[in-house]
């Protein structure tokens, strides 16, 4: 049986049995608030593994690896930077968000920051809610591209082909069963990422020591040997060009407090306190875990092909373990790259839906009948689906991938502000939430389409920008002041 049908046979059945197991637990949904946020009744290791599953997307299975084997031990300061994000959002944040969405009753994260700013509920639901629908729906769309690319690399089907079999995968349990049945299909792709990430890096250095004729027997000298930049921490970079280096890495830490939506969701519809810690630590270690295994794939790609010999960098991942591995297992594994793309594309999928939803069409097309609103909320998400489908097929996807850049730098950074100085700081109030949410996202377009961002990073200077304006506005205004 040839690899690339042993792969396909693979693929096919994992998708099937995920098909299932996301409607199996649609099952559950009988209102908008299970559909939105599961009831806010998750157990502490599904809102964990889903967590991390939609956080670290493909970024852990092929862009973490395709940085490592591209750059070598330079890359080590995104990964600090994202274990440390990752890993303080889960300690101070997580419990925090689960206690203020059942306090104020919040289905969405949008919801959660209108209740919390009830002053100025209406214009944060409408700004915040459109701004994340905005961004998120062709963040959908970019999901939809890369599942496409994957495929065409992987069985030379057309991207186009690949790009519908993605969201065929993806709408039926997404429709149906919504934040709930979305969680459930991420913990078991977070449960084959984590075990692509372990098995591969043990096989592959037991590889290494047992095939002399490979680039090197060792990472360490593969490093050395692969560039004179390889094996330096900061890129070959000396004095203040080395420290912008390492910031410019390190800088992905602020997108994770708190500020993207699809993350904190999990964290707001944990069942309890009890569960919250349970969660923490199953999240924690399963990000150490996973980068580790991530940075070493990448390298032992590196020791066992050389650099600057694969097409594609992010491709290390699939080539190493279809290097190592028989064809059956190897595609098992592999299954995990798709299972990557898939748990975010249909998690931003229904936080998208339900932002819309219940943020803006609800607020004006209100209704009190749970039947309807469930139905509004799924056909909502179908509508979505079938847009986001179509702008993937006919827009350049230069535009498409631009407009997602501004995602972690203009959304994350912006609303960890928000987030973070809602829960610590009692002065900060409505209108500087507001203000805060604007100005964050207008400086993060200027500042990258103007190309400062190659200067130094947009996550970063965003991050400061924000919290000045967030600090000027509470101080200025107060909010017995705000009508």
């Amino acid at each position: 049986m040839g690899d690339k049908l042993q792969l396909a046979l693979v693929l096919s059945a994992y998708l099937i049995f995920l098909i299932s197991w996301g409607i199996y637990h649609g099952r559950k949904v009988k209102t908008s608030t299970d559909y939105a946020i599961a009831g806010r009744k998750l157990p502490g290791w599904v809102a964990a593994l889903s967590e991390r599953a939609t956080g670290e997307s493909s970024w852990a299975l092929l862009g973490l690896p395709g940085a490592a084997y591209a750059m070598g031990l330079a890359e080590i300061w995104t990964a600090i930077g994202c274990v440390l994000g990752i890993i303080v959002a889960w300690w101070l944040l997580a419990w925090r968000l689960r206690d203020e969405a059942a306090k104020y009753s919040a289905n969405t994260f949008s919801d959660y920051l209108a209740r919390r700013h009830g002053e100025m509920a209406k214009w944060i639901r409408l700004v915040s809610s459109s701004t994340i629908v905005f961004f998120f729906f062709l963040y959908v769309g970019a999901q939809f591209l890369g599942g496409g690319k994957t495929l065409h690399a992987m069985f030379g089907i057309s991207p186009q082909l690949g790009m519908l079999l993605t969201a065929i995968v993806i709408i039926p349990y997404a429709i149906y069963g919504g934040f709930q049945s979305v969680v459930y299909t991420d913990v078991i792709q977070a449960i084959i990422m984590i075990i692509t990430l372990v098995v591969g890096p043990i096989a592959g250095f037991i590889y290494l020591s047992n095939h002399p004729e490979v680039y090197s027997q060792s990472i360490v000298t593969a490093l050395q040997n692969a560039s004179p930049t390889h094996a330096s921490l900061f890129n070959g970079l000396k004095g203040a060009a080395a420290g912008m280096f390492l910031v410019g890495g390190f800088s992905w830490f602020f997108g994770y407090l708190g500020g993207m939506p699809q993350l904190t969701m999990r964290f707001m519809a944990i069942k309890d306190k009890k569960q919250a810690k349970q969660a923490r630590n199953i999240g924690i270690s399963w990000t150490i875990i996973a980068y580790i295994g991530a940075m070493l794939l990448g390298m032992i790609g590196l020791a066992i092909f050389g650099p600057n010999t694969l097409a594609d960098r992010e491709y290390v991942m699939p080539a190493t373990l279809l290097k190592i591995f028989p064809p059956a297992i190897a595609a098992l594994l592999i299954t995990g790259a798709i299972a990557a793309m898939i748990s975010t594309a249909d998690s931003i999928l229904v936080l998208s839906s339900t932002e819309l939803t219940e943020n803006i069409v609800n607020q004006y097309a209100k209704t009190d009948n749970t039947k309807r609103l469930l139905s509004r909320a799924r056909i909502i998400t179908a509508i979505l689906a079938v847009v986001a489908l179509v702008v993937a097929y006919l827009s350049p996807q230069k535009i498409i991938f631009t407009l997602v850049s501004y995602v972690w730098a203009g959304i994350g950074c912006t609303f960890s502000v928000v987030i973070l100085l809602t829960l610590f700081w009692k002065r900060f109030h409505g209108i500087a939430a507001l203000s805060t949410i604007v100005a964050g996202m207008a400086f993060t377009i200027i500042w990258i389409s103007t190309g400062m961002d190659t200067t130094v990073t947009a996550k970063l200077v965003n991050f400061l920008f924000s919290g000045l304006v967030a600090v000027i506005t509470t101080l200025a205004f107060k909010k017995k002041e705000v009508i």
